[in-house]
Formats: C-alpha cells, sequence, structure tokens
C-alpha cells in the first residue's frame, strides 16, 4: 500500500468512526461512500499539494534573477511575472518574457505551472521585451495622425503650396470627395479602436509607433500633397470612374466593419479566447466561407477603390505597400488557425479567394 493510499484509507476509517459516533447507521448508502471518499480525497490531495520552487534565469547571461519559493501548482505564468516584478520593478509584468529555453517562445501568461514540463523546481528564463505601449494608444496616434496632416493639406496651410494658394479650395468635386472619404475612413478606425476591437495582446515595444507613425503619416503627406495640389487634374474617365471608385470603397468600408464586429463577438470581454469564425446573418460576413482574414481583404478592396478615384500614384503605392503587408499578417493568422483547429475550414485562403 502506497503512502498516499494509507493516509486516505486513515482518514476514510475516521470520518466513518465520526459518523457512527453521531448516531448514523454502521453501513453507509453506496453514494454516500462514494461521495465521502471522494471529498476526503480531494481534501487529501489539497493537504499534500506540493509548491514549486522557481528559479528565473537571465536568457543571455544565465545570471540568477530571481528565486520564488514555495509557488502555488496553480499558479500561472501572469502570477509569476507579477512576483518578479515586486523584486524587480523595473520590469513590470508586460515588459518580461518567460520562457522555458533562452531562446524558445514566450510562454503565455495564462499558461498554469503545473501543467508545464518542468520539475518541482521549475527554472525559466527572462528577456526583457523593452518598454512597453498599449495597442489602443498605438492605433489611436498612428490613426489621429493621418487624419488631421490630410486636412492641413486639404485647407491648404501656408508652407505647403505657393502663398497664393493658402487657405484656397480646389475646383474639382472629386478632391473633396476623396478628403471626406479619407477622413470618413480614419475617423472609422480611431472609432473601432475605442469601442470595438478587443485585443489578445495588451502592449507592444514602444519603438513600433515611431515605425508605425513613420509609415502611417508620411504615406498620408504623401497622398494629400498630390491629390489637393492646385495642379491636381481629375481621373481620365471623369465622373463614372469617380462613382464606381465610391461605391467599391463605401462596400469594402461596411465589409471591414462588419467582419470587425464579427470579430468582435466571438471574444468575450476580458479574454484572450480564440474560435474559428464563422458567416453571420450579415451578407458581409458570408466571405468567411472563403477567406481567413477578409478584414484585410475588404481594407485592400477600401485602398483599390480609393485609387481608381483619385488616379494618383501615391495612393497606389500606399496600396501595394500595405497590401504586401497585410498578405504577411494574414497568412500568419491563416497558418496560426491551422495549427490550432483541427476542423479549420480548408477551403480558406489567407487574404484573396483561391489565389492567395
Amino acid at each position: 500500500m502506497t503512502r498516499s493510499s494509507a493516509g486516505l484509507d486513515l482518514l476514510a476509517k475516521a470520518y466513518h468512526s465520526l459518523l457512527i459516533g453521531c448516531g448514523a447507521s454502521s453501513v453507509l448508502p453506496d453514494w454516500t461512500s462514494c461521495l465521502s471518499l471522494t471529498w476526503l480525497g480531494k481534501a487529501f490531495q489539497t493537504a499534500t499539494m506540493k509548491h514549486y520552487e522557481v528559479e528565473i534565469l537571465d536568457a543571455k547571461t544565465k545570471d540568477k534573477l530571481c528565486f520564488l519559493d514555495k509557488v502555488e501548482p496553480n499558479a500561472t505564468i501572469g502570477e509569476i511575472k507579477s512576483m518578479f516584478h515586486k523584486s524587480h520593478p523595473q520590469w513590470y509584468p508586460a515588459r518580461q518574457s518567460i520562457r522555458l529555453d533562452p531562446k524558445g517562445k514566450s510562454l503565455k501568461d495564462e499558461d498554469v505551472l503545473q501543467h508545464l514540463p518542468v520539475g518541482t523546481t521549475a527554472t525559466f528564463y527572462f528577456r526583457d521585451l523593452g518598454a512597453q505601449i498599449s495597442w489602443v494608444t498605438v492605433f489611436l496616434t498612428e490613426y489621429a495622425g493621418p487624419l488631421l496632416i490630410y486636412l492641413m493639406f486639404y485647407f491648404r496651410v501656408p508652407f505647403i503650396y505657393a502663398p497664393k494658394y493658402d487657405f484656397t479650395t480646389s475646383k474639382h468635386w472629386v478632391v473633396h470627395l476623396a478628403c471626406m472619404c479619407h477622413s470618413f475612413h480614419y475617423v472609422k478606425r480611431l472609432l473601432e479602436t475605442l469601442f470595438v476591437h478587443r485585443f489578445s495582446h495588451g502592449t507592444m515595444p514602444l519603438r513600433n509607433i515611431f515605425k508605425n507613425c513613420t509609415y502611417y503619416w508620411g504615406f498620408a503627406a504623401w497622398m494629400a500633397y498630390y491629390i489637393n495640389h492646385p495642379l491636381y487634374t481629375p481621373p481620365i474617365y471623369g465622373e463614372q470612374q469617380i462613382r464606381l471608385a465610391l461605391i467599391v470603397f463605401l462596400f469594402c468600408q461596411i465589409g471591414n466593419f462588419s467582419i470587425h464586429i464579427a470579430l468582435r463577438n466571438l471574444r468575450p470581454p476580458g479574454s484572450k479566447t480564440r474560435k474559428i469564425p464563422y458567416p453571420t446573418k450579415n451578407p458581409f460576413t458570408w466571405i468567411f466561407l472563403l477567406v481567413s482574414c477578409p478584414n484585410y481583404t475588404y481594407e485592400l478592396g477600401s485602398w483599390l477603390g480609393f485609387t481608381l478615384m483619385t488616379q494618383c500614384l501615391p495612393v497606389a503605392a500606399f496600396t501595394l505597400v500595405g497590401f504586401i503587408q497585410m498578405t504577411v499578417w494574414a497568412k500568419g493568422k491563416h497558418r496560426s488557425y491551422l495549427k490550432e483547429f483541427r476542423d479549420y475550414p480548408t477551403l480558406r485562403s489567407p487574404i484573396l479567394p483561391f489565389i492567395l
């Protein structure tokens, strides 16, 4: 008989004697016995639950940074990060990458200690991710910039064009329409950031905001300069081209918003759960039958419409670069879906149905 089963048997006998002493029948019904033994088993397991010792080493130098004693088996990596932060205040949890191997992948905050391939003395490796900034702040900064920059060119504030054009307006109605579409797009993005998106990661490295803002702000200035230039010429096919482009743009903007709402509804507030997205009753979501990331598909369509509307080379360049970047993101997410869900629909492509 093992030590654990002997202890459990002793507790069971003591409990049975207690029941008899209280006037209960000496023969317990089967279901009562089962319940009693189950309860006792859990109580005994809790009483004899082992604790872990956790040591955290620097991933580069292998120096010991922290030693945590008597860590609960059900402690999560997120909780271990908080304990580590107490001894090293300069490394707040969002800045920490905790790994099983110095060159391995970061563990998730929700990973539980006792479910990891470690012994009772667990060794983790720490890497500093650098200063962090919230995704919400990044998105608001990225999107507010293009909105304001474009409007500066649209109103032709001084020092952009020749002084005689200061605060003048274009004679072409497509220029005003383009400003409305561009502004609508970025106001929509700002509102979605505040009220729609639910982020799986709370922060990103601070250095990324400079790279992202350079991309969005720079392209916005380049596009706005030529579209609002006093010498700008309208599209070659005139109103028909502009109206078609406007229909494409608005259709894709509605589609993009519909996909964002569908993705939001997949994730309960405050959770990081991931589910397979499927079409809803909204017809704009039916593209989920063929594409893993239709939000990028609709985003591409919006900028193709804007390119057609303005017939401007910088807009075409922005659309091309954005398409390349969104394809990289879509392929990564598509691979992640296939790896995580065995029943993931195989008919879907990352961004373009049957093509890419």
